[in-house]
């Protein structure tokens, strides 16, 4: 077993001459719940692109779970126990909620009933599973995306702004949802978000981004005081 599951190392990615992702290290211990925080540009969408496979790093080297993933396609880089959501909410609209379970069980070598119910219980969604995506409220799409990650039996999710449109009751749920699938699923987690309740209340280690560089790292109460952290973000409410 290797205590760190994730190593990111001097990685580097340039959309032609611009530098999105610069000189980036990251180290996520396995069962950590690990945060990325930064304003809208900062390179955190494009850093979950580059650790799934969707986009090829410039430079530097990314390991998992003792597997060099650097370039490996995004199929590969999932069979190895790399599940992720999207900012944008990527379900399939016109097929029904336990459908698109299903659709994250293909790469299974056979559909796993049980564990589709089991998932449609934890989300809340039993009793609208019949109905197609699209039909849900915005919360229960979010949940039925982490679900459908779920079903590929991730050892490492990636939740990219999982409370965005979220009211504060919804936020609360997810909070609790997250630190449920962490340990019935033994997973680690590394979530993109800009709600600082929602960071501070599950994150147990933090990374500031800024221009794709590592602006600041460490625990909650050390970002939370971090000088330079206060002067570029939080005391502006960017993250608030």
């Amino acid at each position: 077993m290797h205590e760190t599951l994730l190593s990111i190392d001097k990685l580097t990615h340039s959309f032609g001459g611009l530098k999105a992702i610069s000189n980036f290290r990251l180290h996520v211990r396995r069962g950590q719940v690990y945060g990325v925080i930064g304003p809208n540009g900062a390179g955190k969408t494009t850093l979950f692109n580059l650790i799934t496979g969707l986009y090829r790093p410039t430079e530097g080297r990314i390991v998992f779970d003792g597997h060099d993933i650097t370039g490996k396609k995004p199929h590969e880089i999932n069979r190895l126990g790399i599940a992720r959501t999207f900012q944008n909410l990527r379900l399939f609209s016109d097929l029904t909620v336990r459908e698109n379970i299903v659709v994250g069980t293909l790469s299974h070598k056979r559909v796993d009933q049980q564990m589709i119910d089991e998932l449609l219980e934890l989300v809340g969604l039993t009793q609208r599973q019949t109905e197609q995506a699209k039909n849900l409220p915005y919360g229960l799409q979010r949940k039925l995306e982490i679900a459908r990650a779920l079903a590929t039996s991730p050892k490492l999710l990636l939740l990219d702004e999982p409370a965005a449109g979220m009211n504060p009751q919804e936020v609360l749920n997810l909070v609790e949802l997250i630190r449920t699938i962490k340990d019935r699923f033994q997973l680690t987690v590394i979530l993109i978000e800009h709600q600082m309740r929602l960071v501070e209340a599950i994150c147990e280690r933090i990374t500031v981004m800024s221009f794709g560089q590592v602006l600041a790292e460490g625990t909650v109460q050390e970002i939370q005081n971090d000088p330079t952290v206060i002067k570029a973000y939080l005391g502006e409410g960017e993250l608030g």
